[in-house]
């Protein structure tokens, strides 16, 4: 959708928040059927592959380039998305243009920087998140992981020019694209597995990542934005960008620094209890992210485009409305996790080894994990506006927030429910998350409204 002019009358609203739901419809669709060749393609990584020690060390390999790219590229798009929306509204696209090219290159000579520090402290690292590794074991990860590393500049472009196809309405066909990288896997895992051995999914991956990179720059290029990686100096815009970059880093080396301590309390806790952890965490992030990930893909353009024209009140209609959405939907499914924990868990993962009392224990887990559920994806909504705002700061104090709220009900509730414990804290500060969101979205709309009156 084309905006020109202040979104002011009724109806317009009302034809944002449609393309809204359209989008976060296209986004969704296309995340189950990701998640469905995603599944074929562990199927098949499992049939040739199996447990086997080479596929622990892939697996470990695997790690650090998807961290590196989850903290560096997709904190540049949150950063990027809502100035470029501005820039190109109200300077035009050749500004934009100056605007992306300038950030997509800071971006590649921070992933690839980072990929150096990476390669050149593996040695020194892979030891600490791999130490029941034996030697032989260990050595093949590291050089998997240095084979690996490319995938973390190609993908990083890649989720860059997703992200900048978003802020043109285009949300389907760049959702869908990143199952070119499960076929890939799933055609190397087949065809050249027993010749290569596990290098072919290492060669799977890097053609995959590749093939999905060129595919998104493609659809960039033929809708009027340019692959190019040039400098343009150091403008408002890219200060701003710059500004607005490093406390959504800050904030999602904080989120993963929560994980990392959930995960280490639990270790703390009876043989099993990490594991009990991660396949309820499962179940969740399943949800989490075809939820909150559609609706966040969907309404940041709308936000920053209604932001730029100054447009207050659709703002607050658009907030408004999808929160109430995003709870008539999220409560229910959270409703029916809950209720339906163990017979879900026994289904799912009481085969072999995983018994009765193991159904037991990830069932009381998976059922505190879905309280967050409907404040997690109602929150986004709020996330997603403060970010379009340009007030990354409140996201960063939100997340060290977050962090000392998760140490302290760590420590208090697993003493009480154990393993539950830990994920009832998680769920708790998810709804402490909800209320801060949702004062500040307040506060900074009605100082806007104000503002706006007073002019």
């Amino acid at each position: 959708m084309s905006i020109t002019s202040p979104i002011a009358e009724p109806p317009q609203v009302f034809s944002i928040n449609r393309a809204i739901f359209r989008a976060a419809v296209s986004v969704g669709a296309a995340g189950v059927i990701v998640k469905l060749v995603a599944t074929l393609k562990e199927i098949a990584v499992a049939s040739v592959y199996g447990r086997s020690d080479a596929m622990d060390a892939f697996l470990a390999a695997a790690l650090i380039p998807s961290l590196l790219v989850n903290l560096i590229s997709e904190s540049m798009n949150q950063a990027l998305v809502p100035t470029l929306v501005r820039v190109r509204e109200q300077e035009g696209r050749e500004r934009a243009q100056q605007l992306l090219s300038s950030s997509m290159l800071w971006m590649c000579l921070l992933l690839a920087a980072a990929s150096v520090g990476m390669a050149l402290s593996a040695r020194a690292f892979f030891p600490l998140i791999a130490s029941h590794f034996p030697p032989a074991k260990l050595q093949l990860a590291v050089h998997l992981f240095y084979a690996l590393l490319p995938v973390v500049l190609i993908t990083g472009i890649a989720t860059n020019c997703t992200a900048v196809l978003n802020t043109l309405d285009r949300f389907a066909l760049p959702a869908l694209a990143p199952m070119v990288i499960s076929v890939s896997i799933i055609c190397g895992a087949l065809l050249l597995g027993g010749r290569f051995g596990i290098w072919a999914m290492v060669y799977a991956t890097l053609a995959g990542s590749l093939l999905h990179a060129a595919v998104v720059a493609g659809m960039m290029e033929a809708r009027g934005y340019r692959f190019r990686l040039r400098w343009h100096g150091m403008t408002e815009a890219t200060r701003e960008v710059a500004g607005q970059y490093g406390p959504v880093l800050l904030s999602s080396v904080v989120s993963s620094g929560g994980l990392l301590v959930d995960q280490a309390m639990a270790a703390m806790l009876v043989a099993g209890s990490v594991s009990a952890l991660v396949y309820a965490n499962r179940f969740v992030s399943v949800v989490l992210t075809l939820l909150a990930g559609a609706v966040s893909t969907a309404i940041v353009p709308y936000f920053s485009r209604m932001i730029a024209y100054r447009d207050w009140a659709g703002c607050r209609h658009t907030v408004r409305i999808w929160v109430r959405l995003t709870a008539f939907i999220s409560v229910p499914i959270a409703a029916l996790l809950i209720a339906g924990a163990r017979p879900l868990v026994r289904v799912a993962l009481q085969h072999g080894q995983f018994g009765p009392r193991d159904t037991t224990v990830v069932a009381s887990v998976l059922a505190m994990y879905a309280i967050q559920i409907p404040f997690f994806v109602t929150s986004r909504v709020y996330y997603r506006f403060i970010v379009a705002m340009r007030r990354t700061d409140l996201i960063l104090y939100c997340g060290i927030l977050n962090l000392g709220l998760d140490v302290v009900l760590n420590l208090v509730l697993m003493r009480w429910f154990g393993v539950a414990g830990i994920a009832l804290a998680t769920s708790l500060w998810t709804v402490s998350t909800f209320f801060y969101l949702w004062y500040w979205s307040r506060k900074l709309l009605a100082r806007a409204l104000a503002t706006e009156a007073a002019a």
